[in-house]
């Protein structure tokens, strides 16, 4: 058996008896049978005989039913694709009710597919979507591979709070209504599954920093939570994250990795799913007539990934940032919804106007307030770049892109004990729960530096789709975890 993919890119088979299996686009003029494996977007038309197939099997040739044709690969007799199957026997493998099958061949709602999404993997959008996943989840791993990097798997289930923001779902075997308590009143954890406070992880980066600091580059790449209540187009409960960290590499050398990252997977997609970026970039175009001129965007999906692919990304401080947008026109006219002050951490509005209309290309912004940043983050002294007159600053870096704002997010990490010991203070970050953190600063510290890319606003970002939902396959949002 041959995939669809196959039969219409290999000219050889073409003359060729074969066997395809899939399921039912359209089947027309009783004799027309579109048909789609999911291996491309492209369905083969499969013409059946109608004095050879009788009339209670076209009967089920319906949308979505499961059929296994064999037939002669011949020159397709219209217009769209290289070839056509002659069906010499064809087989329903599985019946769908017309009557019953939610998703028709017609144009549906996000929202609607979203309620389906079990079943919106059969469309044209979504299997394009899932394809070009794939793409960029392996492209991930190609790109670290060929960079030397280890792939590490840190745990989902962790008893520190990487981010410092609290924000983590809570791993228990303990009644809730009637937990243990310790001498103090409190939750005594110390008779829980794993006999302390565990929760799930919102990041591995300071488990792969254990890592780096003894086999020089490690990535992560899985599951990661947060419990933020945000039902925002943005944000998910569970996504994935890729976590690189490097030993003996600077903040430059964090900034190249991230940047040589996204040019890699999107030179990948552009090669290796032409066919899906064609019919997104189609889709898209439909989309952005229907926004007045003012919010569409000049440039269509495979255009803008070309653009990002061919310039090199603009590099520029925090204070640098800053001053743009006090003499931008949004803020002089009062346009921007938040405010724009040194010591902000920038918004989305803030980020995207940086990257669509000052700069027009892909910005990395470095040197953010040290007190708007995590604790692990390196201060900069003068000379980094980076360092401000105007308050502390961090070497930390955001990578923004068009239409999504930040994209990645990393920083050269402190080394320095004695420096890291008095940020964890001022922040409040509990040392004697990192003392295994710290161990890594006490016995052979070097410099380091890593960074965190979520893949759901990657894959946005290459597909040209607006919602994060849309791009996992079974989204995890407050409230909802269906399926």
């Amino acid at each position: 058996m041959h995939s669809i993919k196959e039969v219409l890119e290999n000219e050889v088979l073409t003359g060729q008896h074969v066997t395809v299996a899939g399921w039912i686009r359209t089947f027309r003029n009783d004799r027309f049978i579109a048909l789609n494996d999911g291996s491309t977007i492209l369905n083969l038309q499969c013409v059946i005989n109608q004095d050879e197939v009788d009339e209670n099997t076209r009967a089920r040739f319906t949308t979505s039913a499961a059929v296994k044709c064999t037939g002669e690969l011949i020159a397709s007799q219209g217009s769209g694709q290289r070839v056509e199957m002659k069906v010499t026997s064809v087989e329903v493998l599985g019946d769908s009710d017309a009557t019953k099958y939610p998703i028709q061949p017609k144009k549906h709602s996000l929202e609607f597919l979203r309620e389906n999404a079990h079943l919106r993997f059969r469309t044209n959008t979504y299997s394009a979507i899932f394809r070009m996943r794939h793409q960029v989840s392996f492209g991930i791993h190609e790109y670290f591979d060929r960079e030397g990097y280890n792939y590490f798997h840190s745990p989902i289930i962790t008893a520190s709070d990487a981010e410092g923001a609290g924000e983590m779902f809570r791993v228990s075997v303990l009644d809730p209504k009637t937990p243990p308590l310790n001498d103090a009143g409190e939750v005594n954890f110390k008779e829980d599954f794993f006999g302390a406070e565990s929760r799930l992880t919102v990041s591995g980066q300071l488990q792969a920093e254990l890592a780096a600091l003894a086999l020089g580059k490690v990535y992560t790449f899985g599951p990661t939570f947060r419990a933020e209540n945000s039902n925002t187009t943005r944000h998910l409960a569970e996504f994935w994250m890729i976590e690189p960290e490097a030993a003996f590499m600077d903040l430059k050398g964090d900034m190249d990795l991230a940047e040589g990252l996204c040019k890699h997977l999107i030179a990948r997609v552009l090669k290796n799913s032409i066919d899906d970026l064609q019919f997104l970039d189609a889709r898209l175009k439909e989309e952005e007539a229907t926004k007045p001129q003012a919010q569409r965007s000049d440039m269509g999906l495979i255009e803008r990934l070309q653009f990002v692919l061919e310039n090199p990304f603009e590099r520029i401080t925090y204070d640098d940032a800053i001053n743009i947008l006090l003499r931008s026109k949004p803020y002089q006219k009062k346009q921007f919804q938040f405010p724009v002050e040194w010591g902000i951490d920038l918004q989305s509005e803030h980020e995207r106007y940086l990257v669509e209309k000052h700069f027009k290309k892909p910005v990395i912004v470095t040197g953010y307030p040290a007190k708007i940043k995590a604790f692990y983050m390196r201060t900069n002294a003068p000379g980094d770049f980076g360092y401000s007159e105007n308050g502390k600053t961090v070497a930390a870096m955001d990578v923004l892109f068009p239409g999504i704002g930040e994209i990645i997010g990393g920083s050269q990490r402190e080394e320095r004990l004695d420096v890291l010991e008095a940020r964890m203070k001022d922040m409040n970050v509990p040392a004697d729960e990192l003392d295994w953190y710290l161990d890594t600063r006490r016995f052979g510290t070097v410099p380091h530096a890593g960074f965190g890319l979520g893949l759901e606003r990657f894959v946005l970002f290459v597909t040209g789709m607006g919602n994060i939902r849309d791009v996992i396959p079974f989204p995890r949002t407050p409230g909802s975890a269906e399926f």
